[in-house]
Order: C-alpha cells, then structure tokens, then sequence
C-alpha cells in the first residue's frame, strides 16, 4: 500500500509520519506539505501514486481539492485533526500519530 502523509510545510508533522512508518516494510510511505516554502511540495504525481492519504488539518484537504481536484477523484482522505504544535519527531507527536492511524493501516 503506498501511504502520504501531507501537513503545511513538511518539515514536522507529515515529515515525523513518514519516519515513524517508513522502515516497517509493510507500506510505501512518502510526505509532502502545501504550502509554497514546504520542504517537498505537494504534487499531481504523490497523489496519483497514493492508495491513502493522511492529511493532518481540513484546510490541507481543501487545499488539495482545490488545486488537484482531477487527481484527488476516488481518492481516501483522512483528516488526523493533528495541530501544528509540535517538533520533528516530539514523542507526543509521535504518539498522536500512531493512535490516529493505527486503524488505517491493519
């Protein structure tokens, strides 16, 4: 299964998701953020390429509707509800992460 993780800047949130569940060797997992100063900045290519998308705030998801409207179609979208507060790799971030997805990923 071929997992994205999406926040604003990719650079805490989706970037600490992808560490957490890279290495299990049960997914494919990448992150990408949406604004314009993001590390690795969201593209059609992440979410054609998707199976599931994780997004950490409703506002990523609007954001993704509006600007790829075409290649979210049939997409899954879960929005986490996780607020940016957090540093890369915080271990409350991290168990916010794993409690929030864990259902998702069986």
């Amino acid at each position: 299964m071929k997992v994205l993780f999406i926040c604003s800047r990719n650079k805490w949130r989706s970037a600490t998701a992808e560490t957490i569940y890279k290495n299990s060797g049960r997914f494919d997992v990448k992150s990408a953020g949406t604004e314009p100063s993001a590390r690795i900045k969201v593209n059609a290519g992440h979410l054609l390429c998707a199976d599931l998308i994780f997004v950490m705030e409703h506002k990523h998801k609007k954001r993704l509707l509006e600007k790829f409207r075409e290649e979210m179609a049939g997409k899954e979208v879960v929005v986490l509800d996780i607020p940016d507060e957090y540093q890369y790799m915080d271990p409350e971030l991290i168990e916010e992460i794993e409690s929030k997805v864990e259902n998702y990923l069986i």
